[in-house]
């Protein structure tokens, strides 16, 4: 059978862009190599599926790298209150979360999946899974359908692909896209996983492991020279860190990690208190306290599993009387508490990487149709693009934007 339409991928971009051409009247044949779609989307948000955030247009491109312009046409055919009022079609109830985060009403990343599953098989389109496209098959500049692996031509007036990038290749994201991208005579920039977890050979790091931070401040140095700061939540893992703030953070520095460059975190343990007010609570705490132990002023201080190590940092006895501590001691606390210092010399593989960053280059797509600029009826939609954003809904957009609007600019085949 022929098809308009061959989407190759059946994720967040895939599916919108599917269901969107189906509903065009287009015959539509929808593409996974795993034996159901959507592996990615069932797991995002831990579960939660974060689906978008209702900032507002031009806040939200500051999210968005590394030229968030490229999306001016797919955010102004369709951007968070389309894609709610699409949700809001087909079941899906929303609920607003701190951050302008949203999420489904059930916190079911799942119940998105067969939302859009039974969205797009009510609008016709044909599902195939366990089925891996090789290659594409252009004709006279022009593509005329996909090979299989399995050596099946099938034959389509356009072709969008839609295979993510390489984070959670368990999920099916294994770079198909960038191989046929590349073969086709795209340029694709270099990959690497985005919205990862950064590593960390200080030697404390294994004794945090598990332990949550909360409105906290880093500050990043690179060389010596501060470069970002961010506010938020953290979270250590056994040789990591992870959390917003993170993951945020290793999108701006990934370049760095991977080039070795020297990176020191500068954690900001009492944000909400300038020096002055932080030295007078000290003061204030010891001279109150001036027989009870050191331990238990960094109880009232810092959360009990960061104890140990702060005061294995000072060198402080955890048995010392508050009475005993110094004016000198007393600074030094208050500076570890305003810069306590970690070390990063890493990064975790794709396994744990949200999204990848890099991808076919957006010179050689048009941004008003997502159509290549090299082959005619060839298109380009979601994470395989050069595009990549902070947590927060924003990739997700991405995805559900591009993909819509490839799905209303395919055209049938001129009888």
């Amino acid at each position: 059978m022929d098809y308009d339409v061959i989407v190759v991928g059946g994720g967040a971009s895939g599916l919108i862009c599917a269901g969107t051409a189906a509903s065009r009247g287009l015959s539509v044949l929808l593409l996974e190599k795993m034996h159901m779609p959507a592996r990615k989307l069932r797991i995002s948000g831990k579960g939660r599926c974060n689906i978008t955030n209702i900032a507002p247009k031009h806040d939200f491109m500051q999210h968005i790298g590394p030229d968030s312009r490229f999306l001016y046409n797919a955010f102004g055919t369709f951007f968070s209150e389309e894609l709610l009022n699409l949700f809001d079609s087909i079941g899906i109830k929303t609920v607003t979360e701190q951050g302008g985060r949203v999420f489904p009403e059930s916190g079911k990343a799942t119940e998105v999946v067969d939302a859009l599953l039974s969205w797009t098989q009510k609008n016709g389109v044909h599902l195939r899974c366990n089925t891996i496209a090789q290659d594409i098959v252009v004709e006279n500049g022009k593509v005329t359908g996909i090979v299989t692996t399995a050596r099946e031509r099938i034959v389509s007036n356009s072709v969008v692909i839609a295979t993510g990038g390489l984070s959670y290749p368990a999920t099916g994201s294994t770079g198909d896209g960038y191989r046929i991208a590349r073969k086709a005579g795209h340029t694709v920039h270099p990959l690497r996983p985005m919205l990862v977890p950064l590593l960390s050979n200080d030697t404390f790091i294994k004794y945090l492991d598990g332990l949550h931070l909360k409105n906290i401040s880093v500050s990043v140095f690179i060389d010596g020279i501060r470069k970002h700061d961010l506010f938020g939540e953290l979270e250590f893992m056994e040789n990591a860190l992870t959390g917003p703030v993170i993951l945020s953070l290793s999108r701006k520095i990934i370049d760095e990690v991977q080039a070795k460059k020297k990176i020191v975190f500068h954690l900001d343990l009492k944000p909400a208190l300038d020096h002055a007010k932080l030295d007078a609570r000290l003061l204030r705490d010891l001279n109150n306290m001036g027989k009870e132990s050191f331990y238990v002023l960094l109880r009232g201080l810092l959360p009990s599993q960061l104890i140990p190590v702060f005061a294995g940092l000072l060198q402080i006895s955890n048995e010392k009387k508050c009475s005993q501590i110094t004016a000198e001691q007393r600074k030094k606390i208050a500076g570890l508490l305003r810069d306590f210092p970690i070390n990063i010399n890493g990064h975790r593989d794709y396994n744990e990487a949200i999204i990848t960053g890099g991808g076919v280059s957006l010179r050689e797509i048009h941004p008003g149709t997502m159509e290549s600029k090299l082959i005619k009826n060839l298109y380009f939609t979601g994470e395989i693009l050069d595009l990549d954003a902070d947590t927060g809904g924003y990739n997700l957009q991405i995805a559900f934007s591009t993909g819509y609007l490839a799905g209303i600019s395919v055209q049938k085949p001129i009888q």
